[in-house]
């Protein structure tokens, strides 16, 4: 059958090539014979180095380490930075400080879309101003976020001073201080490491998170938020206990309510019970003939009356049911 198939197909059922015998090259590793016996490593001591000759061991740095010596290189170069800055630092001479001191007022954290005639328009209420300068930074070009506000009238200062801090402008609350780098001696900026607050002391564990205008020690003992919100809380979380007072009585007194009206209806359906099988019984050995009253008493006083007739059993108050007389002698 197969020799009907074609050529491509055959192929593929034909035998293969016996494999070649190829005569060992060498002895396998267990034929071979050494000319020298296994031994230990004696005969080779003598090429160990000195133990007083070699060098002493090299301990490296560890990753924490190295980050502390990096923080300390870091703090050592701005150090020495800081050291040449205050040495050229003059306010008194620098060519951006225009106009009189004391009448110049300083606004930071002020936003960074805010314009110089949006400043204007918010500070004017206080006074006449004289000029406006924002200050922005020598390699990009952007606003710093701190300006510098000169009045006309330093008492007009001193009433933007009072009352403009704190103030809400295009989303931020701006802080409000006087200039103190001409009028305060050995003032100096935030920079040189200088400046109010204490945010920037040390690391999170020294750091805090309000700075003010102030004296910064005025916000290490005081909690967050003010005066007039611990109150508010205080009020709040008092009203919600004394609702809270007021619900549980109202629903006490609704549960005692509830199981007094139970009681009185359960009572007058026992009282109007116990009446009127007294009120048939009492009728129907009286007359000993029916006479018109409400179904249950109609029924108990002809129940009555067939006994009475036939002296064989006695009617119940409680069931209306026949009974029959209990036997003397048990």
């Amino acid at each position: 059958m197969t020799q009907f198939l074609p050529p491509n197909l055959l192929a593929l059922f034909a035998p293969r090539d016996p494999i070649p015998y190829l005569p060992q090259l060498e002895k396998l590793p267990h034929e071979k014979h050494h000319n020298q016996p296994y031994c230990g490593i004696a005969p080779f001591i003598k090429h160990f180095e000195d133990p007083l000759d070699a060098p002493l061991p090299t301990r490296a740095e560890t990753r924490e380490e190295r980050l502390a010596r990096k923080r300390r290189e870091k703090a050592e170069r701005r150090q020495a930075v800081l050291e040449t800055e205050l040495q050229m630092w003059d306010p008194h001479n620098d060519p951006n400080a225009q106009g009189d001191a004391f009448r110049t007022l300083f606004v930071a954290r002020v936003n960074y879309d805010t314009t110089e005639s949006k400043l204007r328009r918010e500070f004017e209420v206080y006074g006449p101003i004289k000029r406006i300068y924002l200050v922005y930074s020598k390699k990009t070009g952007k606003p710093r976020g701190y300006a510098f506000i000169e009045y006309e009238h330093e008492r007009d200062m001193h009433s933007a001073y009072k009352h403009a801090d704190g103030k809400k402008i295009d989303g931020r609350r701006v802080l409000v201080d006087v200039e103190r780098g001409r009028t305060v001696k050995g003032w100096h900026p935030r920079r040189l490491g200088g400046g109010l607050g204490g945010t920037r002391r040390g690391g999170p564990d020294v750091n805090i998170k309000h700075s003010g205008r102030d004296d910064a020690s005025r916000y290490d003992e005081r909690p967050i938020g003010g005066e007039r919100d611990r109150e508010r809380g205080s009020d709040r979380r008092a009203d919600r206990s004394r609702e809270r007072d007021r619900e549980k009585d109202r629903g006490d007194r609704r549960r005692s309510r509830s199981r007094e009206r139970r009681r009185r209806s359960s009572r007058s359906r026992e009282r109007e019970r116990g009446d009127r099988g007294a009120a048939g019984a009492g009728e129907a050995g009286s007359n000993g003939e029916d006479r018109p009253m409400g179904d249950e008493g109609s029924q108990n006083g002809m129940m009555e009356q067939e006994a009475g007739e036939c002296g064989e059993g006695y009617i119940s108050n409680e069931n209306g049911h026949m009974m029959e007389p209990q036997v003397e002698g048990y």
